[in-house]
């Protein structure tokens, strides 16, 4: 059975991306953990010496927590009522990054899918700070779902690549089962600098092609263009329903999301997500 977590805060946004995960996987076996994390402001702060007041909050805020959760549970069920799906649900007295880091540790989850933002979108933020936090941190591949994108059938994949890793089968995994799942066709991008394949990229490359053979699958070598350009460029010519990307350290990747323009990326994230840590 897969198992997805779902971390919630109640938004709007988060509520959308549920929708995604359910319709993704509708034709699975899935547990669904329904996660929603909760830590009161003046924790932060005055955490020495609790004192009854603060226990009486956190009991407030747990049973919020609990009852937000069988209400989500209540409303999925109207709506996406799946044989193949079961729910669990987690109320957690603790950070997300925390919390997403433990449940990992236990083996809870293969997938996190979550909406980039969270109640206080703020408009014009690519991704909220969790949803940094999640994609930078997770051991496992995250799912990023836009606040205002309806489900779409992941028919056209990107996958943006430098060849600068060599692939293993769980980098290559959670692309080959969406693909399989959905009779996708993944693209593979290479942004070209300059400068031919090195002999390590080339065997990348090759090891990437034998492993994606029984996919449709298409390789595309793009010149003079940034990354965030080629993205861009390529999103709008062919119609692509998700974007993945391998979060390899001291890659384009990283210089794309996690340096001083994480907000103000040249390009706009207007479809889903998808991050596979690259793990050591």
């Amino acid at each position: 059975m897969k198992k997805i977590l779902l971390p919630t805060d109640f938004s709007d946004n988060s509520w959308n991306a549920i929708k995604y995960a359910l319709q993704l996987f509708k034709d699975q076996e899935c547990n669904f953990i329904l996660l929603n994390t909760y830590t009161p402001i003046i924790y932060q702060f005055e955490y020495i010496q609790p004192s009854s007041a603060q226990f009486g909050l956190v009991d407030t805020l747990k049973e919020a927590s609990q009852k937000g959760l069988d209400e989500l549970q209540k409303n999925i069920l109207s709506e996406f009522n799946n044989p193949k799906h079961v729910f669990t649900k987690i109320s957690s007295f603790n950070s997300l990054t925390t919390e997403i880091d433990d449940l990992y540790t236990n083996n809870i989850m293969d997938i996190i899918v979550m909406g980039t933002k969270g109640a206080s979108g703020v408009t014009g933020v690519l991704f909220g700070s969790n949803t940094i936090h999640v994609i930078k941190n997770a051991k496992c591949p995250v799912m990023a779902i836009p606040s205002d994108f309806s489900f779409e059938t992941p028919h056209e994949i990107l996958f943006p690549t430098d060849y600068e890793i060599e692939y293993q089968a769980k980098h290559l995994k959670p692309i080959i089962d969406i693909a399989q799942n959905h009779i996708s066709r993944v693209n593979i991008m290479h942004v070209y600098t300059g400068n031919d394949l090195t002999e390590a990229q080339q065997k990348n490359k090759s090891i990437l092609e034998t492993s994606i053979k029984n996919v449709a699958h298409l390789f595309h070598d793009i010149k003079n263009q940034n990354v965030p350009e080629a993205i861009t460029n390529f999103q709008l010519k062919a119609r692509i329903n998700l974007l993945v990307m391998i979060n390899n350290k001291h890659s384009f990747f990283e210089n794309l999301f996690f340096k001083s323009t994480i907000n103000q990326i040249g390009f706009h994230l207007n479809i889903p997500f998808l991050v596979i840590p690259s793990g050591k």
